[in-house]
């Protein structure tokens, strides 16, 4: 074993036979982004840094409401009260599990204009989202960049993940050609969620991630697995005589539909929310001193910070983003959020 001080705090995983030293030193090395900190994003931004990976890119566009304390594991009260972002706030936990390791918080939605350069100089890409837009997306760029990516989705006691290697397996649309319409998949709020499931599948992405960081792609996972805990059952689905056996339009034909925005939206119903995110394509920053006073004019219970900008009109709460981006609570209807939005910040 070595007597490396910076390996000393890894010391019992490099005893693993699957990791020794050169393993951990090529974790060291990589680079991951990870989409999304919510439930799934936080077990596994929390298994990349306690294992070592050297570069993690925490990207999300959320903060943190009382109700994610449930199951999102790096969040605590205090960061309810403060209104930090969700990104930023898992990075500061982080920090202080392991000073070594570089964490890079990004606050921002993801989507077609920026994922090239949020994972074009990843190792890996993984899949802490809540949205299959998202997941959409991650696929287009990865197969685009030929860079794997780990899926992983979860709501009531039911979880799935899948590890997709461009031109070794089947890509996400291989297997889901088509995202669910609306109505069609249950979300947080209409079937719940569980804590454990969720620490669960995120598990097996993270395991798969370790796999695939120290370049032992032989071992990782070349199925759908699907877990439900609470009926106790786990069902293997084989995907791999999938790939060139359908007609893909992704990884096949290489027509990237919703990196090319032919497909998609920046109008996005948030799960589990009864809420809207409305986005917007101008790259002018809110000055945020400049609309407190203006809400306030209107009757807009107001406050803010750097981060965000928060206030309560009529029977709806909105979370404004210096980018442009809000968050509409108290509707899931998208045009109405959408006049809200036109009514309150102008855009």
């Amino acid at each position: 074993m070595s007597k490396d001080p910076n390996l000393e705090r890894y010391s019992r995983q490099m005893r693993f036979a699957g990791i020794r030293e050169a393993g951990q030193k090529k974790l060291l090395e990589s680079r991951v982004t990870l989409c999304g900190c919510g439930a799934l994003g936080t077990v596994l931004a929390n298994h990349l840094v306690r294992a070592g990976v050297g570069n993690v890119r925490i990207v999300d566009r959320d903060f943190i409401e009382t109700h994610n304390l449930q199951r999102q594991v790096l969040f605590d009260e205090s960061d309810v009260a403060a209104n930090i972002p969700k990104a930023e706030a898992a990075a500061r936990k982080l920090r202080q599990v392991n000073s070594t390791v570089n964490i890079e918080a990004v606050v921002t939605d993801i989507n077609r204009t920026n994922i090239l350069e949020l994972c074009q100089d990843a190792d890996l890409i993984l899949d802490g989202t809540d949205n299959f837009e998202i997941r959409y997306l991650i696929n287009d760029v990865a197969v685009k960049l030929g860079k794997p990516w780990v899926y992983g989705g979860a709501i009531g006691a039911e979880g799935m993940t899948m590890t997709i290697l461009p031109g070794i397996t089947p890509c996400l649309r291989c297997v889901f050609e088509a995202a669910p319409n609306p109505g069609e998949a249950g979300t947080c709020e209409t079937a719940g969620v569980l804590s454990p499931t969720i620490g669960i599948v995120a598990s097996f992405q993270a395991a798969e991630a370790l796999k695939i960081l120290t370049g032992q792609l032989e071992l990782t996972n070349r199925e759908l697995l699907c877990i439900d805990i609470w009926d106790n059952t786990t069902r293997r689905t084989k995907i791999a005589r999938l790939l060139g056996k359908v007609d893909c339009p992704c990884c096949q034909r290489k027509n990237f539909e919703w990196l090319d925005g032919a497909m998609g939206s920046q109008t996005t119903s948030l799960c589990g929310r009864n809420a809207v995110q409305v986005a917007t394509r101008s790259s002018a920053k809110l000055n945020f001193d400049d609309m407190s006073k203006q809400l306030t004019l209107m009757g807009g219970k107001v406050n803010f910070n750097r981060f965000m900008l928060k206030f309560d009109v009529e029977e709806y709460e909105f979370t404004v983003f210096p980018d442009g981006r809000a968050i509409i609570k108290g509707t899931n209807d998208i045009e109405k959020a959408r006049v809200l939005y036109a009514k309150y910040i102008g855009y």
